[in-house]
């Protein structure tokens, strides 16, 4: 195993930007840290199970079976699609209130909206990280070339590579999420620009959820 390559490569597939990390990012900035910290339980247990299906060689049977991958990849780019659509719609409600509340009372009355709580934040976050068919084949392309599939315990080579890709990803979403929360101080004074980013999230959701159902095995 070349621990520095890996850790270099998985530094990197962590960085890389997507509905994931965006998602608990969202939710830090709208939400705050506990909920941040939610959606990020969401997404570890869904990334756990990905790596524990790599593990076991189900990424195989998904990468030799079209008509699966295709089911999954079609479900997971209409949840995607379904989780933006509904952050556009939450923005443009929001703007039309802060309008509202600007032509009959004062900016005050915009703080006295009550917010949105029906959001499940780990729930959704898990099926995001589930329903990813490109992940589980990327994590037994990544992760199969530093694991010796002759050597005596691959799966337990595969079992320490995640726990390092995993404890990266906690790193990385703690960062976000404290981003997040700091930016939401100013979003609570400023709903506009907090409605303009929860419509710029989900406008990048529309764009991962048509990435994802153009996608093909190859």
């Amino acid at each position: 195993m070349h621990l520095p390559a890996f850790l270099l490569g998985a530094v990197l597939i962590v960085l890389l930007p997507g509905p994931n990390s965006l998602y608990v990012l969202s939710v830090a900035a709208r939400k705050g840290v506990r909920r941040g910290y939610t959606a990020a339980a969401g997404v570890f247990l869904g990334d756990t199970v990905l790596l524990t299906v790599t593990a076991l060689g189900g990424a195989s049977l998904l990468g030799r079976s079209p008509a699966l991958f295709d089911v999954v990849k079609y479900v997971g780019a209409a949840y995607l699609a379904y989780l933006g659509f509904g952050m556009i719609r939450s923005a443009v409600r929001e703007l039309r209130a802060r309008g509202a509340a600007r032509g009959s009372a004062s900016a005050d009355a915009v703080e006295a909206t009550p917010p949105v709580t029906s959001e499940r934040p780990f729930r959704k976050a898990l099926i995001v990280s589930l329903l990813n068919p490109k992940a589980i084949l990327f994590d037994l392309a990544f992760l199969s070339q530093f694991v010796d599939p002759h050597a005596a315990h691959p799966t337990a080579a595969f079992a320490v590579l995640g726990v390092i890709v995993q404890t990266l990803s906690v790193c990385y979403l703690s960062a976000l999420i404290l981003g997040g929360d700091h930016l939401a101080t100013r979003f609570r004074r400023r709903r506009r620009l907090a409605a303009s980013l929860t419509g710029g999230v989900g406008s990048l959701f529309l764009g991962f959820a048509t990435k994802l159902a153009t996608a093909s095995l190859g």
